[in-house]
């Protein structure tokens, strides 16, 4: 595989750290960061431009938060400028490149590769060959984004890219988390002192912009070993959420005890919930959909929660506007609709203050 230098001089320009300011204040431009940052803003692009020229730059201190919704989280958040920004504009160049390492099969954070995109492409397959896709392995990986060991992701960028100036920068951005609670460290014993001794850090904070980039290509070459080397046909990957089908639930078990031992080489276990079983007898619960042959359905959870929101709205005192009311449960409407969920959402219009039309999308599955 060709890999690709002369690259730094391109991320740190002045234009295309000014390109990567305007990408990353999109939708937060009342922010304390973005503020802060605009009262300086010409100044503060300059500096950051000399600290990167100089090599001194160093990532910023985390700030640390845990979210409970839809499952307990630690958050990694990092201040707008310098490190957000400097973020996107590692991102303007290397995006393109790295996505072209990874298969039509991979989906999450690449544009035109979202959660919709994903379930029209499973939606397909099932229609289309119902025989093939029978049984259903699906699998996920524990504990993911804490469990990617930062020398072997160093291992993977460098398959790519051989600039080392980028890299000196990118192995900084990836080893950023040594100095606060976030790494889990793999520990030995030592054979002469009897110590416990940390022999790889691991893990890339969620919340950091960069780190779905580098979770996704973690797996890249994992995608590739499962289509070029083991000839998977339907195969989908939704960050470490993973769907294949196949005529036969006995290729399923085989091929699981080989992702198995695939994964132990990136120090990655599977889920111990792995399951594999008949679609038509369960449907595939994935992305939130769950998926049968001839039609799809909303995860129960979604049903509940967008039930919720509509009473928890209708028993206001104060009656929320028409757009209020809309812009509340947009989120759900928009699974609805890409959903055989018609009913579901006729049955609860009934109980709307206010007549909301429900069109089914264009690119209905």
């Amino acid at each position: 595989m060709k890999r690709i230098g002369n690259l730094y001089e391109k991320v740190i320009a002045i234009d295309n750290l000014k390109l990567a300011d305007e990408k990353a204040r999109k939708g937060k431009l009342h922010s304390y960061g973005v503020q802060q940052h605009d009262k300086n803003r010409e100044a503060n692009i300059l500096a950051l431009h000399e600290s990167l020229k100089n090599g001194t730059f160093k990532t910023s201190q985390y700030h640390v938060f845990t979210i409970f919704e839809p499952k307990e989280r630690q958050i990694c958040q990092l201040p707008y400028y310098p490190d957000r920004i400097l973020h996107h504009a590692v991102m303007n160049i290397l995006e393109p490149i790295w996505v072209s390492v990874f298969t039509h099969d991979t989906y999450s954070c690449i544009k035109e590769r979202g959660t919709h995109a994903c379930a029209m492409s499973v939606k397909k397959a099932l229609r289309k060959d119902p025989v093939g896709t029978k049984y259903c392995l699906k699998i996920d990986v524990r504990k993911f984004y804490p469990s990617i060991n930062h020398e072997v992701l160093k291992g993977v960028v460098r398959r790519k890219i051989k600039d080392g100036r980028l890299l000196a920068l990118l192995d900084e951005i990836i080893d950023s988390n040594i100095n606060t609670d976030i790494p889990i460290r793999n520990f030995v014993t030592d054979p002469n002192t009897g110590e416990l001794v940390a022999t790889s850090l691991n893990g890339v904070p969620i919340g950091n912009y960069l780190s779905q980039y580098f979770a996704n290509l973690f797996l890249a070459y994992f995608d590739h070993w499962l289509k070029e080397e083991k000839r998977v046909k339907y195969y989908w990957r939704y960050a470490d959420d993973i769907v294949v089908l196949a005529p036969d639930k006995e290729s399923l078990h085989a091929l699981l005890r080989d992702i198995r031992a695939y994964m132990k080489r990136l120090q990655l276990k599977v889920k111990r919930n792995h399951q594999v079983f008949p679609v038509d007898a369960r449907g595939i619960d994935f992305l939130g959909f769950v998926f049968y042959h001839d039609h799809t359905l909303l995860r129960k959870s979604i049903k509940q929660n967008l039930c919720r929101r509509v009473a928890k709205l209708n028993k206001r005192k104060k009656q929320p506007t028409k757009a209020a009311y809309k812009q509340a449960i947009c989120s759900w409407w928009g699974w609805c609709k890409c959903s055989d969920s018609i009913h579901l959402f006729d049955k609860l219009s009934k109980s709307f203050p206010y007549e909301i039309k429900f069109n089914r999308t264009k690119r209905a599955l």
